[in-house]
């Protein structure tokens, strides 16, 4: 709700440019309401007219070197045009051309709201609050899901304007437009139309669309066609229009599987800081340095008060009423009228008794009472309170998309309820005709963390509705929005992945086992699919899948705590034909530690839904949400062991999937990153563009890689007289790389064992590497004779072992970071390897100084077989691993054979194809620079 003082029965969107950041880049909403005093051509002195929306412009002297927020260029002399409210800073040549809404209305521009996802605090460096303008110098917040940077205090006035990524029942539409979002770009960054600069590391300017990553100044984004086709990774992104999540009061992070250790609790609501740190911690504050000034604390309402939630305005002494009005509403970027408002003295007993009872660090009696002025002049706190009116003017906006206008203006008063509201607008938007019982009024809460909707009883009244808001707090107003919209019975659906319960149960057994646990109701909670430790339970009310959701993540089953995602739907039969989305799976521990950010960054370029963290639940949730799809492929980032993890739970999931044979990439976050290396991904994420990772994915080279099956059937025997022999269960592991059997395992085990004891340490590649150096170094001496303790057979045939401390089972041609095992001389009794041959080369090493010397390129490991079967018989206990993860087995049999089908793997191109196509599908920070004629 946006509430307007203008006269009118109806108004029609205007023709301005769209909202910055508007899910769909909707047409601009028509902008109602009376003017402050002393904004636009009064302040200014010249007419801006409606290419300024909503700001107000004041001329003002540069005392430093400042630039034009429009197009980025420097302000030559002594004169700009700044706006009160924003910051907004202009030429005065450039003033006709804004079309940057200023932050008071940019809420009523937002065509769909949609909540954003804040992460914890980081220093962004050259980055912009899109609210206030100013730069990010300190810990700021960012939205996990879009390119919105903000400091913490600006939280409660940034727009729900994040992207749509999913339909959710409510405004849902298959045509998406740019999504623009201001400034933040590359400096070098050049505008789709006019190939001009349009990025700056100074101010924030231009704009970038946050789906195709087009970008151009805002002037010139006017030019480009409103639909957007998603850009160059348009084929790997799953469109919103085909996935669909009824989330109800899930919150977005939730929604996304973003764990919520991430977050950052400002104060106890939504939006709101403490009032100790009501400018942000670090931030300049607003100080009274003069004699004629003084600093007050404002409140915008009763919630501010209570939460002891302030604004400091700077006002002088001999200021009129309307004077500090003016800056007061200013501070919480309300663009109504000063006369429809008055400010309330607050005592100060009531700051000090509500900071005790909110148990903060905010303002003390004592404090108080010392004062930021004469206590004979202006009490210190006031609160901003509306004045009771007879009319409103009301937007009502459409909840479905396909009307004419964005919105229509009635007159309300105190007689209008929520059904004559709708009797009144249903004819002025084309529905005349249709029951009217069938329609409702919504009113919708667009806060930027949360968007709350609200169905109003027939019967309330709205303008005791609207004055419970306005005394709430006056700022809520302008993010209140009044929807009519058809009242139809969704059919409730979530879908509940919940693992770390026990394997091998029937689906039956695991609904008894839950009921047990957090007593599930079997009328609408029933278990769709099983994996190995894993369910995927549907949900038929909301209510309860938000109980299970709550309740699982503090569970524990069998003494293993439970783990809770919200999965959506995949709408299969929608995805476009040449549609092939990427799957991606983050392990942010894998090697550097880099993964944190590479799961941002993929949100922000892809659809948040398709990426997934492998921390929070493993790779098994993310094939199962594919599992419809009928064409996809897979990204893995992080090392050997991360791969070896989703290759197995792909196997697991095979028979679910429509696309029982994905191809799988790697980008190679580890610290051996063997596999990385065979299929030319690199020996390391060092920190290339993610978005040029994207493209190397969808223009490699599939190829085939055998996988292969280990059985491990061990025997504990007791030698002691009348013993009682142990046997474990057989065990089965899957294997890609390679299998160590002796001291190459033992150095792995004893890095793993290291690393488990101080996981913060092992935050680095080349430190990682140095840990294997040194305990590589305490075995040096190390003698064990291998061949004695175990016994070798290939294809059913024994194999004489020579003397060897290791023994090693190569399925590609790399080992111990980048080590050619097997070497490169010819040998007329083997084969030359492949990773598609199916067979596995057998070397042997006799020690740490041997593995050294293979690793320095110095010597080749000992050939001794190549098959397809293996028998190893373990007389004692030795240390085994594969593909990097090790363990002590005990004596027995190891079988290892090949596993059908073999998968399919994605090899980086040699060299980069050009692929022809229109300018506008590639993103513009990564386009050549064009080359002259000679």
């Amino acid at each position: 709700m946006e509430a307007a003082a203008e006269p009118g029965t109806r108004t029609w969107p205007g023709s301005g440019s769209p909202r910055l950041g508007s899910p769909a880049g909707s047409p601009v909403l028509g902008i109602s309401g009376r003017a402050r005093p002393g904004s636009g051509p009064e302040r200014t002195g010249r007419a801006i007219g409606p290419a300024a929306p909503g700001h107000s412009f004041r001329k003002v002297t540069l005392t430093k070197p400042t630039f034009c927020h429009l197009c980025s260029d420097f302000i030559w002399g002594l004169a700009g045009f700044l706006c009160d409210v924003c910051n907004f800073m202009s030429h005065e040549k450039c003033l006709k051309q804004v079309k940057t809404p200023c932050t008071s209305i940019a809420p009523s521009l937002v065509r769909v709201p949609v909540a954003h996802c804040f992460g914890s605090l980081g220093l962004y460096k050259r980055k912009f609050c899109v609210v206030c303008r100013k730069s990010l110098e300190v810990p700021a917040l960012r939205c996990e899901v879009c390119e919105l940077h903000v400091h913490p205090d600006c939280v409660p006035f940034a727009c729900s304007d994040c992207r749509q990524c999913h339909q959710d029942g409510q405004q849902d539409y298959d045509t998406y437009h740019h999504h623009w979002r201001e400034g933040n770009l590359p400096s070098g960054a050049r505008c789709e139309v006019c190939r001009k600069t349009c990025g700056s590391s100074d101010v924030l300017a231009g704009v970038r669309c946050e789906w195709c990553g087009v970008q151009a100044h805002s002037v010139c984004s006017a030019a480009l066609t409103p639909e957007c086709t998603f850009g160059r990774l348009r084929s790997m992104v799953l469109p919103p229009s085909c996935v669909r999540l009824l989330s109800r009061n899930f919150s977005k992070m939730h929604c996304f599987r973003i764990p919520e250790a991430m977050t950052l609790e400002l104060g106890d609501g939504d939006d709101g800081l403490d009032g100790s740190a009501a400018m942000g911690v670090g931030r300049e504050m607003p100080t009274a340095t003069e004699s004629t000034k003084q600093t007050l604390k404002i409140f915008d309402g009763n919630d501010s008060v209570r939460r002891n939630q302030f604004r400091l305005v700077t006002v002088s002494r001999l200021a009129q009423n309307e004077e500090v009005m003016e800056a007061a509403l200013r501070a919480f970027y309300i663009n109504e009228d000063p006369r429809d408002f008055q400010l309330q003295a607050l005592p100060l007993t009531t700051l000090s008794s509500n900071a005790q009872a909110l148990g903060k660090a905010g303002t003390t009696e004592e404090e108080a009472s010392k004062g930021l002025g004469p206590r004979d002049s202006m009490p210190e706190a006031w609160v901003i309170r509306s004045l009771p009116r007879a009319q409103e003017i009301l937007k009502i906006y459409p909840a479905w998309l396909k009307v004419g206008v964005a919105y229509v203006s009635i007159r309300v008063n105190s007689q209008s309820t929520a059904r004559s509201v709708v009797q009144e607008v249903l004819p002025l938007l084309g529905r005349q005709v249709e029951d009217q019982e069938k329609f409702q009024l919504t009113e919708v809460l667009m806060s930027s963390r949360q968007v709350q909707r609200t169905v109003l009883m027939d019967e309330e009244p709205l303008l005791d509705r609207l004055w419970d808001i306005r005394q709430t707090s006056v700022r809520q107003v302008s993010q209140t929005r009044f929807y009519v919209a058809e009242s139809r019975a969704m059919t409730p659906h979530v879908s509940l992945f919940v693992g770390g319960l026990p394997p091998g149960l029937s689906p039956q057994d695991y609904s008894n086992l839950l009921h047990e646990a957090m007593a599930t109701k079997a009328a609408v909670v029933s278990v769709s699919h099983v994996y190995s430790l894993q369910v995927i339970l549907d949900v038929t009310c909301f209510a309860e899948a938000e109980r299970l959701y709550m309740l699982a993540r503090d569970t524990a089953v069998h003494g293993r705590p439970l783990t809770a995602l919200v999965l959506p739907d995949v709408l299969h039969t929608k995805l476009p034909p040449d549609c092939c989305p990427l799957l991606v799976f983050v392990n942010p521990k894998s090697g550097g530690l880099k993964g944190r950010e590479l799961l941002y960054s993929f949100r922000k370029l892809l659809n948040p839904h398709q990426v997934f963290e492998l921390t929070n639940g493993g790779p098994l949730p993310g094939f199962h949400l594919f599992s419809q799809v009928p064409c996809f492929r897979v990204l893995v980032c992080g090392g050997d062991g991360t791969v070896g993890w989703v290759l197995a739970a792909l196997e697991e999931t095979r028979r679910h999937l429509a696309c029982p044979e994905p191809s799988v990439a790697i980008l190679p976050l580890g610290t051996g990153n063997d596999l990385g290396r065979v299929l030319r991904w690199g020996a390391g994420y060092s920190g290339e563009d993610p978005f040029s990772v994207l493209v190397s994915v969808d223009e490699a080279d599939a190829v085939l890689m055998d996988r292969w099956t280990i059985l491990l059937d061990a025997h504990e025997t007791d030698s002691t007289e009348n013993s009682v022999v142990d046997t474990e269960p057989p065990k089965i592991v899957q294997m890609s790389n390679y299998c160590g059997i002796g001291i190459d395992a033992e150095l792995s085990l004893d890095f793993h064992q290291a690393r488990e004891e101080e996981p913060g340490k092992f935050t680095s590649r080349f430190h990682n590497k140095g840990v294997y150096v040194r305990v590589g170094l305490q075995k040096i001496s190390h003698s064990r004779s291998l061949h004695k303790e175990i016994r070798l057979q290939v294809e059913q045939q024994e194999v004489e072992l020579p003397s060897i401390e290791g023994l090693i089972f190569i399925n590609i041609p790399s080992w111990g970071s980048g080590a050619d095992l097997w070497g490169s001389d010819n040998d007329s009794r083997f084969e030359k390897p492949r990773i598609d041959d199916g067979l596995l080369e057998v070397v042997g090493v006799t020690g740490v100084v041997h593995m050294g010397q293979v690793q320095g390129g110095l010597r080749s490991g000992i050939r001794i077989a190549q098959g397809s079967y293996f028998r190893v018989t373990l007389l004692k206990a030795t240390p085994v691993q594969v593909d990097g993860e090790p363990w002590v087995q005990a004596p027995g049999h190891m079988i290892i054979s090949a596993t059908a089908p073999k998968v399919h793997m994605l090899r980086k191109a040699k060299q980069k194809p050009r692929k022809a196509g229109n300018i506008r599908e590639t993103r513009v920070d990564t386009l050549p620079a064009p080359e002259s004629n000679p």
